[in-house]
This record gives C-alpha cells, structure tokens and sequence, in this order.
C-alpha cells in the first residue's frame, strides 16, 4: 500500500472498491462515480463533489462507510473530506446581454431548467400537439399565429417542461434573445415590490422588454386586480410588438373564473393546447427514462407494475423512482420486488391493489381452466374443478394478502383450514407443475402482478 499512499488517484480507486463490497450498486452508481479525488496526503483525502446538495447528502447517509474503509486501509488515521467542485460551462450563452442587464434583474432572465428539452419529452397521443405546437414556437418566435401560446392540464403533466423547452431551444437557435422565464406568483411580487419601492416603471420595462415572455401557473392572478391591470398592458405591449408569450394553467382559458373578460379574450386569440395525463405505454416509457436518468436498472415487469399503479401524472412517475433509490440508499438494501411494492403502498395509499378483487381473480382462473366461476366457488369436488378453486384461494391469498378466513367464506363458507390446505398444495405444486406455474404467472400478469 505504501507504493500508492500519495497517490491520489489510485488511493481512491482502493477506497472506491471497497465501498462497492458494502454498498448497493445503484447507491455506488449515482454516489460515488461522480466523486474525484483532489488531493491525498498522510492525514486527509479531499474528494470533489459536483453540488452543495451532493456534498450534504452523501456525508449525512454515508460518511461512516466512507470513514470506516479508510480506517481499515490506512493504519494512520486519515480522514477525508468533501468539497464542492464546479465544472465550467463549455458555452456561456448571451454573455453579451448579461453585462448590459442590471445584477439585480439577472435572476428573470435566462434562468431556465437546462434539463428541460424537447428531446427529454415522453411524447404520447396525450400530449402530442401540444409538444408540435411548442417546437413551431420555438422555431420563430412570435412570428405565427400561434400567440399567445397556453398551455393547459392537471398537475405535474409536462406544462412547464414544455414551457422551458421553448426557451431552450429558441435560445440555441437565437443566442440573442431575451427570455424572461417567471411564475405567477413571482410576477405579483415583482409587481408589489415595485409599488412599495416606487419602481413601477422599472417593472414594466423589465418585463416588456422580453422577446420571449414565459409565464407559468396564470391561474394564480384570480383575484389580484391590479396585477391582472399590469400584466394586460405588458401582454399588449408584447404582442403588439411580435413578441412571443407562453403561458400554462390549470385550465382551458374559457372555463377560468376570477380573471377579467379582456385578459381571457387576450388569451383565446391564440391557441391552447391541453396536457392529458399519460397512458399506459407513454407511462411506461417514462419510468425507463427516468430509472435510466438515476442509474437504476429495474426489471421490465416491475417497470409494469409501477405504469399500473402510479397513472395521475408524470411528477408522480418520477416520485417512484426516486423514492425507491431513497428508500433503497437509506436502509441500505437492494432493490427488490417486496421494496417496490411497499414504496407503491405508501404512494397510492388505500388505493392499491383497488382494481384487484376476489372475483378478478376467480374469473381469470376460470377463462385459464375452461371451468366455470360458478363451479370453482361450488361444492363439486372433481379434480379439474377441485383444482382450479385452490388455485384461486391460492392467488387471493397470495396477490391481494387476504385472510384465510374471509376466502373460505366467498368459497361456499369452507373454513380457514381448508383454505390454507389449498394454499400449501398449489405452493408445493408450482414448483413441479408446469402447466400450474403458467396458470399463476399469466394471472398476475393480467392483474399486474406479474413481478410478485
């Protein structure tokens, strides 16, 4: 060791390694491969990180498997420490604009999500037009009728990745350009500090001199009078100059309450495109992305099971993902079937497994056996029938966890010792049948549960 005890890169190395015998491997993939080794000596090895954020993270749930491997490799004691290590843009965008623009006004303009592309963008038939309509923005901005561009859907659907992904492309396209990226309620503030400041004229110049203004919730000036005046005269100002405006809400402008009859009738001079909530395969597709983007590798079957369960919104998707690498990294355990389905548990609550029932089951296993659901919660004891009800308490017990007893009841009031007979013979019987272990893994399939 003593060969390599200066040496930073490979004293790493070392250290890195053994942190891969003691630690998942999707806690070393998003954790430590970003770390570099900056300086190593007899009493301290300093390691670059990328974030503030990264930096605190990796030293409150990881600093004693850090500490304790380089205890065990180096006998005198060294300790080790994180600094935040910023890398260099290759390119800095309109660095002309930025030294005209006042510090103090900086922070409105330019400030998009870098991550937010139309490339990153799950397209479905949920929100297809509304990715078209905001790439044909993106390419000559206010120069089609296509102004105002709103829009519009529930939460967490893609409305303000869509919305930076105008901003990011049109800037690559036009270096030059000014865009002024704010939510509603910043605007109000903007707007209220310049009454109590004085600097009403200043605001208005600020924000009318935007070439592409982008604006995100509108639904939030309900109700604020004068902030609705002042953004009616900035969007005249804005459109009568050709300049393009994004807007998202809640809602098609038509059905908003709460904001005045000029400003909606501003709004539907322009197209509205609408954001459903994704499909199956679109949910699908996202899940891939997403695990990919945190470096998990999930089965495809369990990538399945969340796109059933999980199905309000694309931030919902995104939540799963990273609260099972959460989960994972803080309990410091593999990613497994039984952890996806407790992280599924805790997200849709009493909801799970809602779609699941007794007769769900009963009626898939009867189209499997070619017998009727009518014979399998009978009395008839022949083989086949006899059969295909076991592997029904079987599924009931096994898919949706319920009691011995409340099974032996929807099964002609047959006791809990019955039930539990049927439970160990098809247990031991999948193992041997294979006509049986193609009976249960189609079922769960069909139902979702294909992973379980």
């Amino acid at each position: 060791m003593d060969n390599i005890k200066y040496d930073k890169i490979a004293a790493w190395k070392v250290v890195y390694n053994n942190l891969k015998k003691v630690l998942p491997g999707h806690a070393i993939h998003a954790w430590f491969d970003p770390i570099k080794p900056i300086s190593f000596n007899s009493e301290v090895m300093v390691l670059g990180v990328p974030s503030q954020f990264f930096l605190e993270w990796i030293d409150s749930h990881y600093s004693d498997h850090v500490q304790n491997v380089l205890n065990n490799i180096y006998n005198s004691g060294v300790q080790y420490r994180f600094i935040v290590q910023k890398s260099q843009p290759e390119i800095i965008k309109n660095e002309s604009i930025e030294k005209e623009t006042p510090k103090k006004s900086t922070s409105r303009f330019n400030n998009l999500n870098s991550k937010y592309t139309f490339d990153k963008f799950i397209v479905g038939d949920n929100n297809e037009f509304a990715k078209t309509a905001s790439e044909s923005v993106s390419k000559n901005p206010g120069e089609n009728n296509f102004n105002p561009l709103i829009i519009y859907g529930g939460v967490g659907l893609g409305k303000t990745h869509l919305m930076h992904a105008i901003g990011n492309s049109a800037l690559e396209k036009f270096p030059s350009l000014k865009i002024v990226n704010i939510t509603s309620e910043q605007f109000t503030l903007d707007f209220v500090n310049s009454l109590r400041k004085n600097k009403t004229i200043e605001f208005a110049q600020n924000y009318r001199s935007a070439d592409v203004l982008l604006i995100d919730d509108i639904q939030f000036f309900r109700g604020k009078e004068q902030t609705q005046e002042q953004f009616f005269h900035t969007f005249n100002v804005l459109h009568q100059s050709g300049k393009q405006i994004v807007l998202t809400a809640d809602k098609f402008p038509g059905e908003m309450k709460g904001l005045q009859t000029r400003l909606l009738s501003r709004f539907q001079s322009g197209l509205s495109v609408d954001v459903q909530p994704p499909n199956f395969e679109v949910r699908v597709a996202i899940l891939l992305e997403k695990a990919e983007q945190n470096g998990l590798t999930l089965d495809y079957s369990i990538i399945e099971f969340i796109a059933k369960h999980i199905k309000n919104n694309v931030r919902d998707l995104e939540g799963t993902i990273i609260r099972i690498l959460a989960k994972s990294s803080l309990m410091n355990i593999e990613i497994d079937n039984n952890l996806v389905a407790d992280v599924i548990k805790e997200r849709v609550g009493n909801d799970f497994g809602n779609d699941v029932s007794i007769e769900n089951i009963v009626k898939k296993v009867s189209q499997l056996s070619k017998v009727s659901e009518k014979e399998i919660i009978g009395k008839s004891r022949k083989m086949e029938i006899a059969e295909a009800r076991q592997l029904s308490m079987y599924l009931c017990r096994d898919i949706m966890g319920t009691s011995l007893m409340n099974i032996g009841v929807y099964f002609g009031g047959r006791d809990h010792t019955t039930v539990m007979h049927a439970v160990k013979t098809i247990d031991n019987k999948k193992t041997t049948d294979i006509k049986m272990k193609k009976m249960i893994t189609s079922v769960r399939q069909e139902l979702g549960f294909s992973f379980l």
